[in-house]
Formats: C-alpha cells, structure tokens, sequence
C-alpha cells in the first residue's frame, strides 16, 4: 500500500500532506537514466539541487534542465529554464513533481550521497549473491531426486 495502512485515498492523501521531512525525502525520489542505471546499479535516487533532469510528463516534456531548488513542504522541483510568466511578466519558475522526470546527470559533489550510492549498490549485490544461492541449492536438490 502507500504511506498508512489504509487503502483510502483521503487517508492517503492526509498521510502525504502530514508525512515528516525524512519520510518526505524519499517520496522526492526520481528514476535514473539507462546509463547511470548500468553505471551505478541502481533505479533511483532522491532528487537534489545540482543533478540534471530531463522532464518525462506534461506540457514540459523533453525539456532537460539543472535542479534549482527542491521543496520538501510542497513536494516539487524548480529546473532551470522551466519557467512561466506572471501577469506582470516577471519569470516565476514552475513546480514539477519529481515523478515525472528522469536523472540524466548526478551531483556528486557530497560525499554523503556517494556513500549512499555505495550502500545501495552493495545492498543489490548482496541480495543477486543470496538468489543465485538459493537457485544453486535448489538446483542441487532436483539433481539428487
């Protein structure tokens, strides 16, 4: 299910609207690109000011832009070049939600987001390691019936 354990959407809603910043930080989470996926052997990561992303949804879609600026409390993202003007024609620039775009490029600049990246991989390693183990007993098992 979502965030409670109930299945009704205004519970679900009320649970994202009233979710902590260290919950909220995960639901900010986008997916990466085949070439990061391959690289780093992993799906998706938080989205963070500085990574590229490129818009995969909306009336933006294909527009490929910096993060400017993440908003934990609304839950969307700021892109450069991504942006509308007022009434009295100043740039305003406008919120996507971080489900609708793709990673391109990492900000690595942090070494707390490499360590994560780290983590993950290892993480993903282990678990293919304990699979092919279980594979291999069973294997193992048929052959000696």
């Amino acid at each position: 299910m979502g965030l409670t354990s109930s299945a009704k959407p205004s519970k679900q809603r009320k649970a994202l609207y009233n979710a902590p910043l260290h919950l909220r930080r995960k639901l900010m989470t986008a997916p990466l690109s085949r070439e990061l996926r391959e690289k780093y052997g992993i799906r998706r990561l938080p989205v963070r000011k500085g990574d590229v992303v490129k818009i995969m949804r909306g009336s933006w879609k294909g527009h490929e832009g910096k993060v400017v600026r993440v908003d934990l409390r609304k839950l969307r993202i700021y892109i450069e070049g991504v942006q509308m003007k007022k009434a009295d024609q100043t740039p305003v620039y406008y919120p996507i939600h971080p489900s609708k775009v793709m990673i391109v490029k990492l900000d690595l600049s942090d070494k707390w987001r490499k360590e994560i990246i780290e983590r993950k991989k290892s993480l993903k390693e282990k678990l293919e390691v304990e699979e092919t183990s279980v594979e291999e007993t069973k294997e193992k098992e048929e052959g000696e019936k």
